[in-house]
This record gives C-alpha cells, sequence and structure tokens, in this order.
C-alpha cells in the first residue's frame, strides 16, 4: 500500500470546538476526492497535482468546520506523499546523479540568498506597507543557513510553521514565501 494509499483510508475529520471557525467540510472533502484522482494520474494530464500544489491549498473557515489543526496535520502527509512520488518519478526518468545535482543546485541558490547581509537578504516591501519582521526573517535565514551549511538539524515541521512578526517596510512576504517553498521542496527531496 503506497504511502498516500494508507494516509486516506479515512477523510473524516473532527469538527473544531464550539465557537471556533473550521474549514468548510465540503471544500476539504472535494480536495482530497481529487487528490486521489490526482495520486494514481499520469504526470502532467490534466488531473495531476504537486506537492507544490497541497502546499498552497487553502479553504474557507466556517462554523461547524473540520479542525484546522487535523486537517492540516492531513495535508502535510499527503503534500510528503506527493513528493515522494515527484522524487521517484525524477530518479526514474533521469537518474539519480541528474535528480542530486539539481536538489544541490537549488539548494545553493536558497544558501546564497541566505548568506547576503541581514537586512538585506529580501526585497523590502513599501515603507507604509506590512511586510515580514527583518530581524524574525534574518533570525530564521540563520537557522536554514546553518541547516544547508553546516548541517545542523531543522525539522521540515519548522519550515513549514515557521511565523514572522509583521513590519512596515519589512521583507515583502510573497519573495519569502517562495524562497520558503523552495526550500521545502529541497527538505522533501532528500528526505
Amino acid at each position: 500500500m503506497t504511502p498516500y494509499r494508507r494516509f486516506l483510508v479515512s477523510t473524516t475529520f473532527p469538527d473544531n470546538k464550539r465557537g471556533v471557525r473550521g474549514y468548510r467540510p465540503a471544500d476539504v472533502d472535494a480536495f482530497l476526492e481529487r487528490a486521489r484522482i490526482a495520486y494514481d494520474a499520469a504526470p502532467g494530464s490534466p488531473e495531476a497535482l504537486s506537492s507544490a500544489d497541497i502546499r498552497s491549498t487553502s479553504f474557507k473557515l466556517v462554523k461547524k468546520g473540520y479542525s484546522t489543526g487535523h486537517v492540516d496535520a492531513a495535508l502535510e502527509r499527503l503534500e510528503d506523499a506527493f513528493a515522494l512520488r515527484e522524487r521517484e518519478l525524477a530518479l526514474s526518468a533521469s537518474g539519480q546523479d541528474a535528480w542530486l545535482t539539481r536538489v544541490r543546485e537549488t539548494a545553493q541558490v536558497l544558501l546564497n540568498r541566505l548568506a547576503r547581509p541581514e537586512g538585506e537578504r529580501f526585497r523590502r516591501a513599501g515603507r507604509l506597507t506590512q511586510g515580514y519582521s527583518v530581524a524574525d526573517v534574518d533570525a530564521f535565514a540563520a537557522e536554514l543557513r546553518g541547516y544547508f551549511q553546516d548541517g545542523l538539524p531543522l525539522s521540515l515541521d519548522r519550515v513549514r510553521t515557521v511565523t514572522f512578526s509583521a513590519e512596515r517596510g519589512g521583507y515583502a512576504e510573497e519573495q519569502v514565501d517562495l524562497v520558503l517553498d523552495e526550500v521545502t521542496n529541497v527538505m522533501l527531496a532528500v528526505r
């Protein structure tokens, strides 16, 4: 049984506590059904989904919705299963050496960005626009450098759940988020 099949034996999630909004059940159920079909679809087919697609999925919050914590944990397992499948497909298509070369190149590009001076690692939001706190992002960038450069331990969960406080004129959120997505891709690839 594939990791994905084990994951989706049941798609029932507990509802959030009364008064706390959760993910709209119909949206979650529809997405999981789409993911079932996509997992068995040929790569490149219209039904195909990637691990990045799963990572960027969001659901509307409603009263009597599914527990966000339970659904988020399930989506992380689903993303892991799709990433494993993507790695297996890439290895069979191009071979291990070519695949490892691509992963190393991506990791080096990330490391080059993370090695920039503090306060200059990412584009800034406008002076009156909220961005991510430069100090928070730079502190996390140091953790990421330790992982890529020195092999220090860093969990994928830490990367997935990192939060930054807001700051006017801080780092542009979309650029930081794209880098974090690439870090996640690299970490999933070498798992």
